[in-house]
């Protein structure tokens, strides 16, 4: 069909409008309605010219399409001051060359974009039009909204240009279609395409033509089952019977309204048809039952909104706990991973350390701030593989696991479950619960968690577990594996300090029943609890003589003593006794052959002054004060290391034959092993055999090789805090231990002078209180 020719300059430029979702056709003519006020001010410019514009639409990136098509305004209705109607006729195709912005208006600058010359008569243009219209025929007969007259217009049309694009309006298509229709060049192109489109749309309606068929089946299979259930039900009212088939429908109804997959619901449907056979009496029925109503009441599609605001979480992880900074930011880290990556799944923390330290009470912390449920199963002494994964129902009292039991008490598929002591559990002949733990602790598998009680996986992706472990070494490598271990060591003094008064105290006080303004324990008396009452890595004891005091306070206050109580230091053995740990032994003064070490206990560190007090004798030395194999082995390699510097610090060669040297730890009764006495105990052998005193101030911690080298050692922190309650000066440690400072209290570093040592002679440099006399060299051979 000839295009009717238009007055074109040689680049014209027209008012744009941009469709949404329109693709448009040369001789095509589109109405629609227009309310922005860019587009209605363009067509005021068409009007006022040609009474052209170009149209055009955008992808799905926004970026506008190259090209469209030059329609003629024909009609224009104004319906309201915003609004205004449009009808339009598409006259031919063009490409964009490019836009201008004007003051109210987009103008576009389009070039013609004409078809390939065919012949309509073509042999291989009428094959293509006949499949087209035999194709178009069977889409209509399968689609019931297709008009009439529509159809019968189209298959009487002759005109191939016509025929494309009536076919091309009329039947539903994506705009990326569409608009490829507009840019294929060639009326053979075109209708190739067509087909195409028309083959896919009738395979889809065939599709949808199925699926009616089968919802329709399926309401009728539905009504039948419905209406035999209605005249079971009037048969048992009848009879007088407990109406256990009205109970089975209701748990019917509850089993659909789950949305599980099919074969999970049928088989649950299953479960429900066989309650409605049992009688009232049969106990089949009660296992059925209670297997029902667990299923049910599981927490399938049930979650709380999760909080994942870092600042909130922040301010209450703090009001709750003083220090504890690893897990503290390993948990801000999940809520920003989270922001990130709403999908991230599969947090599994390990929280390992000596007890009293807050494993548990921060994981209730985290449960609150994130804004989960929070639910704590208690694995210690848990031995048999049931536990973790339940019993099959065949079983009488079988019940589930205690995963699932925690889902059902936190009412929510994503609360927090604490597995406390996880490094208690143990196994024998009824199974390993550790290794049933590895699928609930990997977030690769645990998507389909099955407990054997219920029979139906479910996901336990979306639950944050957090473990609680005292002794990391005895829990199965494969479990450890899979999750992340972050240590909480011992309290520092000053830490305890800070928790006693921030924490315990208030609640203490809140807890029997008074105000801050009757019990005031002051900072010297919780130092003497601290130093003389309690002896611990946590803060347990602590918060027993507390809660003795606020008792003692109580019974004052009561009986009208006082109407107010304070408490110093000097108070303190008022009302709880005597001190039930002395202070630490350490050296005074400057002593020949004593050194203050340093060492690390479950409850803190200490100081650990080692004597060695050297007699004539044949060489034999004795290591005393319950030490292990491994300080044994420091004290021989020690005397090995000083008979390789006996010159260079004037001590007899022969040592080692003519002397005997004896080792000491005080507190005898107390065991003591490792390897970070090294240092302590050459610098106390280098003292005895030279004369030299040690500085009392100086206290040192480290391990030596055989050359004399100081190696890293742990426990630098509990370490160091000890040294600064004795009033140490001077702490020498390891070199390689310089990046631990960073873990270290302020007030230690203000007060304390570091000195890293990278071998023993830095070591014998600041300690000892005086400078060897070295022996004169021996000249063998003759003089002249």
């Amino acid at each position: 069909m000839e295009e009717k020719k238009e007055r074109i300059v040689r680049t014209p430029e027209y008012p744009l409008l941009t469709l949404n979702g329109i693709v448009v056709f040369p001789h095509v003519v589109l109405h629609f309605e227009m309310t922005d006020p860019r587009s209605i001010h363009a067509v005021e410019h068409a009007l006022e010219s040609e009474r052209l514009v170009f149209l055009t639409g955008r992808d799905t990136d926004g970026e506008l399409f190259r090209t469209g098509v030059v329609a003629r305004v024909k009609q224009v209705v104004r319906s309201s001051e915003s609004t205004m109607r449009v009808m339009l006729n598409g006259v031919y195709r063009a490409k964009l060359v490019r836009t201008r912005d004007n003051d109210d208006y987009t103008s576009a600058v389009v070039k013609r974009f004409p078809e390939k010359k065919e012949t309509p008569e073509d042999t291989e243009i009428t094959g293509l039009m006949r499949t087209l219209k035999a194709l178009f025929a069977d889409y209509a007969s399968k689609s019931p909204s297709m008009s009439g007259d529509f159809v019968k217009a189209v298959l009487t049309n002759e005109n191939p240009y016509e025929v494309f694009e009536n076919i091309a309006v009329g039947i539903p298509m994506d705009l990326k279609k569409r608009q490829q229709l507009l840019e294929a060049n060639g009326l053979s192109d075109k209708l190739m395409m067509l087909i195409t489109t028309l083959n896919e749309e009738i395979a889809v309606l065939g599709y949808e033509s199925d699926i009616r068929e089968r919802v329709h089946s399926q309401i009728a299979s539905n009504q039948r089952e419905y209406f035999l259930r209605e005249q079971m039900k009037a048969i048992s009212r009848e009879l007088g019977e407990y109406d256990e088939a009205a109970e089975g429908d209701e748990y019917v109804d509850k089993i659909k309204a789950l949305s599980l997959s099919e074969e999970y619901e049928e088989k649950l449907l299953k479960e429900a048809d066989r309650l409605a056979q049992y009688g009232p009496g049969s106990p089949e029925s009660g296992v059925i039952k209670t297997y029902l109503d667990t299923v049910l009441d599981l927490p399938w599609h049930t979650s709380t909104k999760e909080i994942n605001d870092i600042k909130h979480t922040a301010k209450i992880l703090d009001d709750d706990h003083y220090g504890l900074k690893k897990v503290k930011e390993r948990i801000l880290e999940t809520i920003a991973v989270k922001q990130l990556a709403p999908e991230t799944k599969g947090q599994i923390i390990c929280l390992y350390g000596p007890p009293g330290v807050g494993k548990t009470s921060i994981a209730k912390s985290i449960a609150r701030s994130l804004g989960r449920n929070y639910t704590r199963v208690s694995l210690g002494g848990v031995r048999d593989e049931s536990d973790i994964r339940g019993h099959r129902k065949t079983y009488i009292g079988a019940m589930p696991g205690r995963i699932i039991a925690a889902l059902l008490e936190t009412k929510a598929n994503n609360p927090l479950i604490l597995l406390d002591e996880i490094d208690k559990m143990s196994h024998d002949f009824r199974g390993d619960p550790s290794s049933a733990l590895l699928e609930v602790l990997d977030s690769e598998q645990n998507t389909n968690f099955r407990d054997h009680y219920i029979d139906l996986p479910f996901d336990l992706s979306n639950v944050m577990f957090i473990t609680t472990a005292n002794d990391i070494s005895v829990i199965d490598p494969p479990l450890r594996d899979r999750m992340e271990i972050i240590e909480l060591s011992s309290y520092t003094r000053e830490e305890k300090f800070h928790i006693a008064k921030e924490h315990l105290i208030p609640k203490q006080l809140e807890k029997h029943g008074m105000k801050a303004s009757q019990l005031r324990i002051n900072n010297t008396a919780v130092y003497e609890l601290i130093d003389y009452y309690t002896r611990e890595a946590g803060v347990r004891e602590l918060e027993r003589v507390i809660a003795s005091l606020c008792r003692k306070a109580a019974k004052i206050i009561v009986e009208g003593t006082a109407a107010r109580v304070s408490i110093s230091g000097k108070d303190v053995k008022t009302y709880l006794g005597n001190r039930k740990y002395i202070e630490d032994f350490s050296a005074k003064q400057d002593s020949v052959g004593v050194v203050n070490g340093l060492a690390w206990t479950s409850a803190g560190g200490t100081i650990m002054p080692l004597e060695v007090l050297v007699n004539e004798g044949h060489g034999n030395v004795t290591a005393t004060g319950s030490l292990g194999e491994v300080m044994q082995e420091s004290s021989r390699l020690a005397v090995s290391f000083v008979r390789s510097i006996a010159d260079e610090y004037g001590i007899e060669k022969t040592f080692y034959m003519s002397k005997d040297i004896h080792i000491h730890a005080p507190e005898g009764a107390t065991p003591k092993d490792g390897p970070s006495a090294g240092v302590t105990m050459t610098t106390a052998l280098v003292s005895a055999l030279t004369g030299i005193p040690v500085h009392s101030s100086v206290a040192m911690t480290g391990e030596i090789t055989l050359h004399g080298k100081v190696l890293p050692i742990g426990g630098l922190r509990e370490k160091t805090m000890a040294a600064y309650k004795e009033g140490i000066k001077t702490v020498i440690i390891p070199k390689g231990n310089r990046p631990d400072l960073d873990e270290i209290e302020d007030s230690v570093k203000e007060n304390i002078r570091f000195v890293f040592a990278d071998e023993m002679k830095d070591v014998l440099d600041t300690a000892l209180a005086g400078k060897p006399q070295e022996k004169p060299p021996v000249r063998v051979g003759f003089t002249s």
